[in-house]
């Protein structure tokens, strides 16, 4: 059988372009694009759809999103995928270069990643968790979106940086915000005011913040992240990161430290306040640690927290949908995929197909426990493949070092009818701040 009788038996993709000249865009914004099964029913697995002014594939379930993300031909590229919608903001970030580059600077920021260097992160993150938790107060209309953002923040410029931000801490939290909002305006181009531009503004103020600090890293033998990547070094040849390579991947790294792990104890908090039951086992554990900060051998002994903490990145995965590009002719699940054509794998609709995850919208931890069962391919709130999220033993320490103090210090609750109104429009977040009932114990 020769190629072009293979190619002649592969289908044509199914799917529809939505509303004239918007197509499907406000269904991405709006998150439907994400939390309906509608297109799934209809098209199934693989189809295509018009958004953002541009045809794209997207890809659901567990079949269709290993086959991109773990790109065993080689196909799929990151770099022309993201950089549609982020690539002003985040130029050559670890997640938008690919194949031989990708492997060449995942290698060396690796060693930034190490279960030594992890250690050593955890003691700056307890210390500035403590002060963080300490000035939260009892109210009973506590915004806790806004105040783990913040407390995020100071843990990531802490970490990674080696510094508190003093006064600059609301410019840089500004900036990030812009800078990953910006990615999905409608306008994307330079408007003053407009999302775009403010993303733009972001950046170079993140940019401003980062270079003048690179010289005193170098010269310097701190323990923080910054400093890290400032002296890695590839072990086969020895080479190292430009200041242009540092400032890049930091700028990412503190994107993706601070809003990924922001989503993640939001949702945390919100499904705690939901089920005070699950909130009480959870707080147990903690106490039954006997220690009020968490050593890096306490992390995996916090095994409830941990089935929460899983739970709630399928029920609001932070990276909700993953983008790529095709550099030539391939196929997926028999269907034809062009070259030059942008995939999207909705990570968020895979988290919710009920097939493989049973009433998906309810909350249970037990999915995640030694007696639920977890199919392959069906949790991958960090991606899959070479593109696997590098800081994600970091973030999940994180967490966990956070929640873990958080639950000896507090407890808080939601009214029974209330529901978390999520805004879809970047990554996801409360559009309401998620007020609690904050108490101190």
């Amino acid at each position: 059988m020769t190629v072009d009788d293979v190619t002649a038996e592969l289908k044509e993709v199914p799917g529809d372009g939505g509303l004239p000249i918007v197509g499907h865009t406000f269904d991405v914004l709006s998150g439907k694009l994400y939390n309906s099964r509608e297109r799934y029913d209809r098209y199934g697995p693989v189809s295509w759809l018009n958004a953002f002014g541009r045809r794209q594939i997207t890809m659901t379930g567990p079949e269709a999103a290993a086959a991109v993300l773990q790109n065993r031909d080689r196909a799929f590229a990151n770099g022309p995928g993201w950089g549609f919608l982020i690539g002003k903001f985040f130029p050559r970030g670890l997640m938008l270069l690919d194949f031989d580059e990708h492997h060449r600077h995942r290698r060396i920021m690796q060693q930034a990643f190490t279960a030594a260097r992890l250690a050593g992160y955890l003691e700056p993150i307890n210390v500035t968790l403590a002060d963080g938790f300490a000035r939260w107060q009892s109210a009973r209309d506590f915004r806790f979106y806004p105040a783990i953002k913040q407390l995020t923040l100071d843990v990531a410029t802490r970490t990674f940086m080696g510094e508190e931000l003093g006064p600059e801490t609301d410019r840089l939290n500004r900036a990030f915000a812009d800078l990953v909002r910006a990615g999905t305006a409608v306008v994307r181009f330079n408007v003053p005011g407009g999302r775009w531009s403010r993303g733009l503004k972001g950046r170079r103020a993140l940019e401003q913040f980062l270079y003048p600090r690179i010289r005193v890293k170098r010269g310097g033998d701190d323990n923080d992240l910054f400093s890290a990547l400032v002296h890695a070094r590839a072990e086969e040849d020895g080479a190292a990161f430009s200041d242009e390579d540092v400032v890049n991947h930091m700028i990412f790294l503190l994107m993706a430290a601070h809003d990924t792990t922001t989503i993640t104890m939001t949702t945390m908090a919100y499904y705690l306040a939901k089920h005070p039951d699950w909130q009480e086992r959870c707080r147990e554990e903690s106490v039954a640690l006997g220690t009020p900060t968490l050593a890096y051998q306490d992390i995996d002994r916090l095994e409830t927290l941990d089935r929460v903490m899983r739970e709630c990145m399928r029920l609001v995965t932070a990276v909700p949908g993953l983008s790529r590009k095709t550099v030539k002719d391939t196929e997926i699940l028999g269907y034809r995929i062009p070259a030059d054509t942008f995939v999207s794998v909705g990570l968020q609709s895979l988290h919710h197909l009920e097939e493989y995850w049973p009433d998906p919208d309810k909350f249970d931890p037990d999915r995640f426990g030694p007696d639920g069962t977890v199919h392959r391919n069906t949790w991958l709130p960090f991606g899959n493949g070479v593109h696997k999220c590098i800081g994600l033993h970091f973030g999940g320490m994180q967490v966990k070092a956070a929640m873990h103090q958080l639950l000896l210090g507090h407890r808080w609750t939601v009214p029974p009818d209330y529901v978390m109104p999520i805004d879809w429009s970047s990554l996801p977040r409360p559009k309401d701040g998620l007020p609690v009932r904050l108490d101190k114990t």
